[in-house]
């Protein structure tokens, strides 16, 4: 591991001494990957400096309480402060193991999230449209861009489906872990006895591929034309507007109908496609027989679930983990990290996990 800091301390200091070299910032092209390999290593140089800091200071304050004698005024706070910074250093040293880890390509990606009513009819898909509610304020609190691609509304404020492109640094390894079924316990508007429903919608988070990631020849496409349906008004559902894309080699369709412009709706569903047939490539290379959206989103069945939002307790439980809040309505506003920030953790540690086994 140290030699492993060591590199990157070294590599770090060879990219600064570039980017300070006026011949090299005329290449443009270069002065990019340059700043986006000190971006990758800022964060483990800045851990680097804290431990080395810490370290010094503990040194100091081993020193300190081997001067004093136990009945030393001094002595219980030296002590203190000898086991506050022990436990600091272990701390910073875990989070370095975890910035060494392998980066997952992806992490830094625009991303895809597809949402579709499963178990519960109407009320599966008023949570559907709740759930992408919550996905659009999180974006928008993280200030990333969200732009619709296709949706299939109920007509009483449900989606029976909806797929959304979220584009902003880092999403995809900020919602990656987001897959899944989501069960929500609550009683319906229309329940009259007060009885408690158990619903559930499925999250599929798809990375955006790039085109060196997926190359797709136009004579493996067809593309099907059709009047746009749903909210947008006379010109979009009386033209055609709308587009159909079949991948025939996999028989994969993708379909977009929210802009007005037809040209506009084939670019967004050969997006959607290209990250569809991404995570088909990867689930190859995985060794996987199906596809990582279909594992991810399973049947709909209220049983797969990963997660279960508890209206009457005001509840959120990621069953993963065995992670709960009762901050509800906070997460259901968009106040995601909360949930967010355990789930990766825990991954982080379980990769971390292998990393050292393999060792």
């Amino acid at each position: 591991m140290l030699e492993k800091l060591e590199e990157i301390r070294r590599k770090y200091d060879e990219v600064r001494a570039r980017l300070a070299d006026p011949d090299f910032v005329q290449d443009h092209r270069a002065v990019r990957d340059a700043q986006k390999t000190l971006t990758e290593f800022e964060p483990i140089v800045s851990k680097m400096d804290e431990s080395r800091r810490i370290r010094k200071e503990l040194d100091g304050a081993r020193e300190l309480v081997e001067s004093l004698s136990p009945g030393d005024e001094l002595y219980q706070m030296a002590s203190a402060e000898r086991s506050a910074l022990a436990e600091r250093l272990e701390a910073v040293e875990q989070e370095l193991k975890v910035l060494l880890l392998p980066r997952d390509p992806n992490d830094s990606r625009n991303v895809f999230v597809e949402i579709r009513a499963g178990t519960g009819g109407e009320e599966a898909a008023l949570f559907a449209a709740q759930l992408f509610r919550m996905y659009q304020r999180y974006a928008e609190r993280m200030r990333w861009k969200v732009e619709i691609v296709d949706r299939d509304d109920t007509g009483i404020g449900g989606l029976k489906a909806i797929t959304a492109l979220l584009e902003g640094d880092g999403a995809y390894s900020r919602l990656k872990y987001e897959g899944g079924v989501h069960r929500v316990q609550r009683v319906p508007a229309t329940e009259a006895s007060g009885r408690i429903h158990t619903s559930a919608a499925t999250v599929a988070v798809l990375p955006e591929a790039e085109d060196v990631d997926v190359k797709v020849d136009e004579k493996d496409i067809r593309v099907d034309r059709f009047c746009a349906s749903g909210p947008g008004g006379q010109g979009v559902n009386t033209t055609y507007s709308a587009v159909r894309l079949t991948h025939l080699p996999t028989g994969l369709v993708v379909q977009c109908q929210d802009e007005r412009s037809q040209i506009k709706n084939k670019a967004k569903a050969m997006r959607v496609l290209k990250a569809r047939l991404l995570e088909i490539e990867r689930a190859r290379q995985e060794g996987a027989i199906a596809a990582e959206r279909k594992k991810m989103v399973g049947s709909g069945d209220r049983s797969e679930k990963i997660r279960t939002y508890n209206f009457p307790q005001s509840r959120i439980t990621d069953h993963r983990i065995g992670f709960t809040t009762h901050r509800l309505q906070e997460v259901l506003d968009g106040n995601l990290d909360e949930l967010i920030e355990p789930i990766s953790a825990y991954f982080q540690a379980e990769r971390l996990k292998e990393e050292l086994a393999k060792a």
